[in-house]
């Protein structure tokens, strides 16, 4: 399909006057309350920030999907390896930046893997059915979050109980390649006392890895097994001082192959405990915070060449407060500390943090949000960030803002001291951001809009160089524009289209000279998702969607001749579709996923590597 075509099909999609909605979709998007965009409850018309959230409604129409599998859905993200083999890692790409540019928080408290490429969190250790919510916030954010968090931050927020009575919840579902998933839940909420107790169970047969080109060489499939924990408890000691202790456990395992096109009998496996405690005091004016994380990653690998295994240790303790001087001024003020070690070799770094952030509401539409962040590593030293984020409300229906920010990324601790090809004379990386943009809610809010332009340059850029070290580069610059919109005619039906372009290069000195070039491997320039939902009558939801991604280049390395090359990616349009039918008074739902219906296989995501072609599950989700 072309890209003419596509952008054709986004336009009628947009303006078509017969399409349909989902239930919770007929509001002002400006409206909406998150707390991602300031560290406290704020709408979207109060804040200048661009934030997407993942509603819990979404996440449980995603019953056959994976959390990699929805979060590529959204506007200007890409997971590169959401449809390969369920097993085989996953790398987002949020508006072209890797994964180590984006911070991954669960509860608002940071996740990080020291062990890990760039300290970036590994998604499939995620389960999606511990989640009640997802806030996506994009640019800039290392003011109120620190490192890593240069291309955006997203926040994963568990389940809560909601009901004075225990509550038990559970999903089964079965599909394509013999695969299974379980979920247990049950939860209550009391004066004094609340609890979320978790736990999912998932196994697939999978695909092969690597792909065969002959389709006569039998490789083996590639299975994937996971358990995952969480526990969750609240305790209102009084009537404003509460406390959250929280436990979590995942696990998994499964098999890889040697190389692009070549099978292999290898193994690994890999588990996160993540526990801490989160509190929280509120007084007249505002509201006290305190959280401390604990991340513990181990993993193994076992193959031909034998076996390697890393384990990385995460702590980090936050105090913060939001306090109201008045309904026009209001201020977020805190401190935070991060340690991270690796056992190979066993070293330590730090960073410790203040940050400040002035928020001013006037009575006349504008906003404005200003912030300061001083960052002393036990490394590098110090460096400082800054937000200015202003912002104008027309009529409570059309926001117009902007974003000024800068950012950092301190090296990883496997970038400095790990085994393989570290430096430790590395520098942080150095960022700025400009973005842009009208968000609107017309129509009688029947129509709401977003348009979004963004500029982001990284200075001393970390690379990993043909010699298989790390070192800093001159700099990275990537641009793009993101379109959304939300079309509702009435209640029952829901279109939503999206658009997002991304461009970018890497400029560094060679021979006494400036070159600039492309980089952006895996990244299609143009992308477009669309979406239609009907609820047919109140028992049954039908919806179908289709995401086009544009062609993109991947770097190719040939296990045989030892050289690299660069190859296309060519383009590809995927179709799914999702029906749910609720009864009982809504105690039991049934539903089926299909996704790729066409069974396209005759592309990559990495090049040499499978694709899953039609993929069909079918569930059962109740509550007790």
């Amino acid at each position: 399909m072309s890209m003419k075509k596509i952008l054709f099909a986004f336009a009628v999609f947009a303006t078509a006057q017969n399409t349909y909605a989902q239930k919770d979709s007929v509001q002002n998007i400006l409206d909406e309350v998150v707390v991602t965009a300031t560290k406290s409850p704020k709408k979207l018309s109060e804040t200048g920030k661009v934030l997407t959230v993942i509603t819990k409604e979404q996440i449980e129409k995603s019953g056959g999907k994976d959390f990699a599998q929805l979060i590529t859905e959204q506007t200007g993200i890409i997971v590169n390896g959401a449809i390969s083999n369920p097993g085989k890692d996953k790398s987002i790409f949020l508006r072209g930046a890797t994964d180590k540019y984006t911070l991954i928080l669960l509860d608002g408290i940071p996740l990080n893997e020291p062990a890990g490429v760039g300290g970036s969190f590994d998604l499939r250790l995620l389960s999606l059915d511990n989640i009640e919510r997802i806030e996506i916030l994009k640019g800039s954010q290392s003011t109120l979050y620190g490192s890593n968090a240069v291309a955006g931050v997203i926040n994963i927020i568990s389940k809560k109980p909601t009901t004075g009575k225990p509550q038990f919840n559970g999903l089964a579902t079965y599909g394509s390649f013999n695969t299974f998933k379980g979920n247990a839940n049950i939860s209550q909420k009391t004066k004094v006392l609340e609890y979320d107790l978790n736990y999912v169970y998932y196994n697939t047969d999978g695909i092969s890895e690597a792909k065969d080109t002959t389709g006569k060489a039998n490789f083996d499939k590639d299975g994937f097994t996971q358990h995952a924990v969480q526990a969750v408890v609240g305790v209102n000691i009084t009537d404003k001082f509460k406390v959250s202790p929280y436990y979590r456990f995942t696990q998994f395992e499964g098999g890889y192959d040697a190389d692009a096109f070549t099978d292999g009998d290898n193994h690994y496996n890999a588990s996160l405990v993540n526990t801490g405690l989160d509190g929280r005091y509120n007084y007249a004016k505002g509201t006290v915070h305190f959280n401390y994380g604990y991340d513990f990653t181990k993993r193994l690998y076992a193959s031909q060449y034998g076996d390697f295994s890393m384990k990385g240790k995460f702590h980090q303790a936050e105090a913060f407060v939001n306090h109201a001087f008045s309904k026009a001024v209001q201020m977020v003020a805190g401190a935070n500390m991060q340690v991270y070690r690796i056992d190979a070799p066993d070293t330590v770094n730090s960073i410790i943090s203040p940050y400040a952030s002035l928020f001013l509401h006037s009575n006349n539409g504008w906003n404005v949000e200003l912030g300061g962040r001083y960052n002393h590593h036990n490394k590098y030293g110090d460096n400082f960030t800054y937000s200015f984020n202003p912002s104008y409300l027309i009529n409570e229906k059309v926001k117009l803002f902007a974003n000024i920010t800068s950012g950092f990324r301190a090296p990883s601790i496997n970038e400095l001291f790990g085994p393989y090809g570290s430096n430790p004379d590395l520098k942080p990386e150095r960022s700025t951001t400009q973005e842009a943009g009208v968000q609107a809610s017309l129509a009688n809010k029947k129509l709401t809009a977003t348009l979004t332009g963004f500029n982001r340059i990284i200075k001393d850029v970390i690379i990993y160089n043909s010699n298989y070290t790390y070192e800093n580069r001159d700099k990275q610059h990537d641009f793009g524009v993101e379109i959304e919109l939300n079309y509702s005619p009435i209640e029952q039906l829901n279109i939503k289209a999206s658009y997002a372009y991304i461009d970018g290069k890497i400029t560094q000195a060679l021979a006494g000279k400036d070159t600039s070039f492309y980089n952006l491997v895996r990244r299609p320039k143009n992308t477009v998702n669309l979406f239609v939902g009907y609820q047919i009558t109140k028992q049954l939801f039908v919806s179908a969607s289709t995401q086009f991604i544009g062609k993109r280049t991947d770097n190719y390395f040939d296990p045989n001749t030892f050289t690299s090359s660069e190859v296309e990616l060519k383009s590809y349009a995927l179709l799914n579709a999702y029906a749910e039918y609720k009864f009982l008074k809504s105690r039991i739902d049934l539903f089926v996923d299909a996704k790729n219906i066409g069974n396209k296989r005759n592309f990559y995501e990495v090049y040499g590597y499978n694709v899953q072609g039609i993929t069909v599950t079918a569930g059962i989700r109740f509550r007790l």
